[in-house]
């Protein structure tokens, strides 16, 4: 028993030392937004999708091709506009010729999506059906097209952009492709000092060299790590209550979810909540997890899982606003015993 305590411990030693040295390569490239960078990994290494809103020109398309290239995967970028059609991100069914017989028939030609990292840049200016060509993708990592069932190769990691200003011509994500995404990244501006070292790194002529520091292999087996982390009854009873107290009329449903909520999240917000406190608790060192494991998803998790009704948007509210009274009425169960 205890070699096998040993072993674990090795293990989310291991883990955060990966993540910690990820975490400094990638601070290389990019100045400041530390929280964005660690919620961007939570979504790698628990194997979900991240979101990330905010105006242009903060360093969302850099953040994650610095991440491509220290984690040597195949990277590609998908540019997001009203005339992209499903086949340019999936591929097609092109004729070509056999050299040997000079027979032609059809060859399947793949397209940007077939990769390890794929930026969605302004996801949200393609028309619905180009969005809904991501689904299969992002749900169960595989691609059908022409009756023909394509396995992408893991990991497969989806960083999706949009732009909170200039909606005309914008087709807002319908909920149900939302709700594939882990995490959902409000990225901000910088400070003084992050500005200043941005300026100095970019208009010096010295460009940082990001080097490797994991490879795919290590990534899913870090993702299977986490899904060993152990989580004890009342915390998933926990989870379970947060994630019922956005439900409006509901048992667990507060005040302000009742008046300002139209629909709560979905099982998909518990699963994320679970996989990354997991990960939460490698990175505090234990292989166990905590109450305050889970309230530090909640926001990234669940944020867009909520649609508010007519009243919560004519008074400007944020689910955000919400999620943290959910979070301050819903005790933890020692709390609540007391």
């Amino acid at each position: 028993m205890a070699g096998a305590d040993a072993t674990v411990e090795a293990q989310v030693a291991e883990f955060r030392k990966d993540f910690e040295t990820l975490r400094a390569e990638i601070a290389k490239m990019i100045v400041g937004h530390t929280e964005i960078v660690d919620g961007v990994l939570v979504c790698l290494f628990a194997g979900g999708h991240a979101l990330l809103e905010g105006v242009p020109g903060l360093g969302k398309t850099l953040l994650i091709r610095t991440l491509s290239q220290a984690l040597s995967l195949d990277f590609s970028r998908i540019q997001f506009t009203p005339d992209l059609m499903p086949a340019d991100i999936i591929g097609t069914n092109l004729i070509a010729e056999d050299p040997a017989t000079g027979r032609r028939g059809f060859q399947f030609q793949k397209g940007p999506l077939f990769s390890q990292m794929v930026l969605a840049d302004e996801i949200n200016r393609a028309t619905p059906k180009t969005q809904s060509a991501l689904l299969e993708a992002m749900q169960e990592q595989s691609v059908t097209a022409g009756g023909t069932h394509y396995r992408l190769e893991p990991p497969f990691f989806v960083m999706a952009t949009q732009n909170p200003i200039e909606q005309e011509g914008t087709y807002p994500l319908p909920e149900a492709q939302l709700d594939r995404f882990f995490y959902k990244l409000i990225v901000g501006y910088g400070g003084r000092d992050d500005l200043k070292l941005i300026l100095d790194r970019t208009t010096s002529g010295e460009r940082p060299q990001i080097r490797p520091v994991m490879d795919g292999a290590r990534i899913v087996a870090c993702q299977q790590l986490v899904k060993r982390v152990v989580i004890a009854p009342h915390v998933v009873d926990y989870v379970v209550r947060l994630v019922l107290a956005t439900h409006p009329n509901g048992a667990f449903a507060t005040p302000s979810v009742n008046k300002y909520v139209r629909w709560g999240s979905s099982p998909r917000g518990a699963q994320a909540l679970t996989l990354a406190a997991k990960i939460h608790a490698m990175l505090d060192g234990r292989y166990n997890v905590s109450f305050d494991d889970v309230k530090r998803a909640v926001l990234p998790a669940m944020r867009h899982r909520l649609l508010l009704n007519f009243e919560g948007e004519a008074e400007g509210l944020s689910t955000d606003v919400v999620l943290n009274d959910v979070l301050a009425s819903v005790r933890t169960q020692e709390s609540a015993a007391a």
